[in-house]
């Protein structure tokens, strides 16, 4: 009997790109590096994000827009990432939770969110970040009341709303009133 031996080969080169034939090149400005890859037209947002990206802050939740989890910013407004197509994202500014903090220091709303404890199991925080951060440049947090209504697409299973109110309350006020900025 003849052993068998596995046939190895070598790794592809960083720079060789392997495309199946239903995929289109896509240049994605993420949190301001370009990055190029080539995906089917049908890709997600999220999922050119995590699957190709690795970027992983950004959660997969429902998958079906129903509950915030995959918040990022696109040109600066608020999308659902599983509901948006990454074909479409072509030449616009995404922000991800990866492009919040300035090196090692956190962007305020990170560090009001771990300050008032607005978060349980944490899935879900990342993306109640973007949209509190985005709720404040919005000019939607006068009361509790409006907070409530402009975070409810964005879904807590562990219900630590009242945390979440009280981080976005924080930093609104420190930044002196219901405008803020990124």
């Amino acid at each position: 009997m003849k052993s068998h031996q596995a046939i190895r080969t070598a790794p592809a080169p960083d720079s060789a790109v392997v495309r199946g034939p239903d995929e289109v090149e896509v240049r994605l400005r993420v949190n301001g590096t370009t990055r190029r890859m080539f995906i089917e037209p049908r890709v997600s947002l999220l999922d050119a994000l995590r699957d190709r990206l690795d970027l992983h802050g950004t959660k997969k939740g429902c998958n079906q827009g129903a509950c915030g989890a995959c918040t990022v910013w696109v040109d600066r407004r608020r999308v659902l990432a599983c509901l948006t197509l990454a074909i479409s994202c072509e030449n616009r500014e995404i922000t991800t939770i990866e492009g919040l903090a300035e090196g090692d220091t956190l962007h305020p709303m990170q560090q009001a969110f771990l300050d008032a404890d607005a978060f349980q199991c944490g899935y879900c925080t990342p993306g109640q970040i973007m949209s509190a951060v985005a709720l404040l440049t919005e000019g939607h947090a006068r009361d509790d009341d409006e907070i409530k209504e402009w975070m409810s697409g964005n879904l807590c299973r562990c219900a630590a709303y009242p945390h979440i109110r009280r981080a976005i309350r924080r930093v609104r006020d420190e930044q002196g009133g219901e405008r803020a900025s990124h």
